[in-house]
């Protein structure tokens, strides 16, 4: 980074600092919560930071994972069983999880996720993000393989159809009544019963 460069990143860090400060302020006399919306000054000063964040290396790295539908199938049952208790199947971040983190999680079919490069994303799975919810999944050369699959299945979200979705909800986690239901919806379909039948007795 030359002198300029480093001015300007400078710079911003003492404005996002003042504006840190500002929203911090405001904070004390209101409180914070998680409940509430992000403030226009907050969402500017964590999309600021996540983009300074990312090593310029990063976002020119190609992935190295064929686009194919043996590694979109991968990578599908990877996030319903991972990833989508905040960001959902479909990636719209409409879960109980996603809408109440702070900030909630983003719609992934969108611009915001999908005008960024492959090597982006990968950081960002990597490494996670600071000040949000979003941990890092990094840690050996497995996980990143994993990591690029789900690059190639974020691609395909916008696109992302219903049989795809049906297919992926039998993959979610499930507590121990959703587990119950669904056992009993398919012993139903079976025509089994739990009850043995009963036995009537005549008495002569």
């Amino acid at each position: 980074m030359n002198r300029f460069g480093s001015f300007l990143f400078g710079a911003f860090s003492l404005f996002a600092v003042a504006l840190l400060v500002g929203v911090f302020v405001f904070g004390q006399s209101r409180g914070f919560s998680a409940r509430e919306q992000p403030s226009a000054a907050e969402r500017w000063i964590t999309g600021w930071m996540r983009a300074a964040a990312l090593p310029s290396a990063a976002k020119t790295q190609a992935n190295p994972v064929p686009d194919t539908p043996e590694v979109l199938a991968d990578a599908r049952a990877h996030w319903a069983d991972h990833c989508a208790t905040c960001h959902a199947n479909d990636g719209s971040g409409d879960t109980q999880m996603g809408r109440n983190l702070y900030p909630p999680a983003p719609d992934m079919r969108q611009s915001g996720t999908q005008q960024k490069t492959d090597g982006e994303l990968f950081f960002i799975i990597q490494n996670g993000v600071r000040l949000t919810g979003m941990p890092a999944w990094g840690g050996s050369a497995h996980d990143e393989e994993d990591s690029w699959k789900l690059v190639r299945f974020i691609r395909h979200l916008p696109q992302l159809t219903f049989n795809e979705k049906k297919a992926m909800e039998k993959l979610n986690p499930k507590g121990p009544e959703d587990r119950k239901e669904e056992e009993e919806e398919e012993k139903f379909l079976r025509g089994e019963d739990d009850h043995e039948p009963t036995v009537e007795h005549h008495h002569h």
